[in-house]
């Protein structure tokens, strides 16, 4: 071995008495030394090539000799196999300072690596500061359960007392979140149940944890989207959810209080985006005056682009509105039903859909029941048109209003209903169906339908009356 270790640093950039050290094995001499060593990049290559020669003890003594800038550096360089196996045969100190000195992309791919329960492990052992860079840097999506979960939880054992499960959580209590729910793992750490704090107080000490279970339980995926954490503790009233990998291995948990911060966030974003506003992190009074005006000029420019249509409708129609000129007394109390009527649809929908009250697959259930409220909507509405266009009028007015607004609000009703489904299908935020841009939208489509029934009315009122 000696002979082996020694032809390894033929022609190296080592020094003769360190390749003595590394094949002598003195692993204290090595350790205990002020070594000077040549540039990292060049010698870290062959440290590693150093280590994997070696037994799997002596690899261990190997790296624990070497400095604390050189030992990071040399983790990282070593395949995912060989990572694993080291890993393993270090102890939790060494593993925490490990972690703390490797570079934030090497701490990634290491975790990226790793199975779930090793990932869990380590992920104890990071600082606040670090846990929440690992988190962001670990492939979990920006809005995802990954991002918000914590590794400080409670688990036993099925094969423990309760005695022993009730000690653990004793010595556990001071570093979890939370130990109202207590997380039950198989020997390869997948969650197979979760049991409340006071099963455990009430049943026999003697008794063992299995004995307790039902392996009834409700978990959630770590790429799963946040919101839907929300939705989860709100319907089964829970202090605190699982988060498991793909493979269904335990590796952290959300509690109902990361889940009002998100909540709140995320009506906060649900309001600004209905107002046509680019959602923003901070509080009104933390945010510049330069932030709120791009949060908020980039749609209105979106929305005179959309008012233009209006615009061009109008001149399109321009004879109509010469012929009849008291059209276009009625133009400001039909656009603004109709886009009160789809910007009511689009809010209603938007909050259904939020909630979980109104699913993906149920648009068309929800189209059935809009069709029937927008005809109902348009009929009434309608009705009353025609009494103000008589009034203010002529019948032959009278008619136009009254069937354009039955036209206009059935259609913007079913308009604002249908958008935020729309939006899903395209991957955008419904509530980016804002009210707005569906009042924009149904000003452009009112008076097309206006101008276009008084067309056809009119025909037969030549003279408008």
């Amino acid at each position: 071995m000696e002979t082996d270790t020694l032809h390894i640093f033929e022609n190296t950039l080592l020094s003769e008495e360190i390749r003595h050290l590394i094949a002598e094995k003195r692993w204290t001499a090595l350790s205990s030394k002020r070594i000077e060593w040549i540039e990292p990049e060049l010698v870290v290559p062959e440290l590693v090539e150093v280590l994997l020669t070696l037994e799997r003890t002596d690899r261990v003594l190997f790296f624990r000799a070497l400095p604390k800038y050189l030992a990071a550096d040399v983790f990282a360089y070593l395949e995912a196999d060989d990572r694993d196996d080291l890993l393993s045969a270090l102890n939790d100190q060494e593993v925490k300072r490990l972690l703390a000195d490797l570079e934030p992309d090497e701490r990634t791919e290491l975790l990226e690596e790793l199975p779930g329960q090793v990932t869990q492990r380590l992920l104890n052992f990071l600082s606040p500061e670090d846990l929440k860079e690992a988190r962001q840097l670990l492939g979990y999506p920006e809005e995802s359960v990954g991002r918000l979960m914590t590794p400080d939880y409670v688990a036993v054992r099925p094969e423990w007392t309760v005695a022993r499960a009730l000690t653990h959580i004793r010595n556990k209590s001071k570093s979890p979140v939370t130990i109202d729910i207590i997380y039950v793992h198989d020997n390869n750490w997948k969650l197979i149940d979760a049991l409340a704090l006071k099963t455990f107080i009430l049943a026999d000490p003697d008794a063992t944890v299995e004995s307790l279970m039902d392996y009834s339980f409700v978990a959630i995926s770590a790429y799963e989207d946040r919101e839907e954490a929300v939705y989860m503790i709100q319907r089964y009233n829970s202090v605190a959810l699982p988060v498991v990998d793909s493979a269904g291995i335990l590796i952290g948990m959300v509690t109902v209080d990361d889940v009002f911060d998100v909540a709140e966030e995320e009506v906060t974003e649900d309001f600004q985006l209905s107002a046509a506003v680019v959602p923003f992190q901070t509080g009104y009074w933390q945010t510049s005056v330069w932030r709120l005006y791009r949060s908020r000029v980039g749609w209105l420019a979106a929305l005179v682009l959309v008012s233009l249509v209006s615009s061009g409708v109008m001149a399109a129609f321009e004879d109509i509105l010469e012929r009849a000129v008291a059209l276009s007394f009625f133009i400001p109390l039909l656009i603004g039903a109709a886009g009160n009527t789809g910007s009511q649809s689009a809010t209603l929908m938007i909050r259904s859909i939020g909630t979980g009250d109104v699913e993906l697959r149920q648009w068309w259930r929800a189209l059935a029941r809009e069709i029937l409220v927008g005809l109902a909507l348009g009929i009434s509405l309608g009705a009353l048109a025609l009494v103000l266009g008589v009034v203010r009028e002529s019948l032959a007015i009278g008619a136009v209003v009254s069937l354009s607004m039955l036209a206009m609000l059935f259609i913007t009703n079913l308009l604002g209903m249908s958008l935020p489904f729309l939006l899903i299908r395209l991957n955008l935020d419904p509530a980016s169906a804002s009210g707005p841009l569906v009042a924009s939208i149904a000003d452009a489509i009112g008076l097309l339908v206006y101008f276009s029934i008084a067309g056809q009315v009119l025909r037969f009122f030549p003279s408008g009356g």
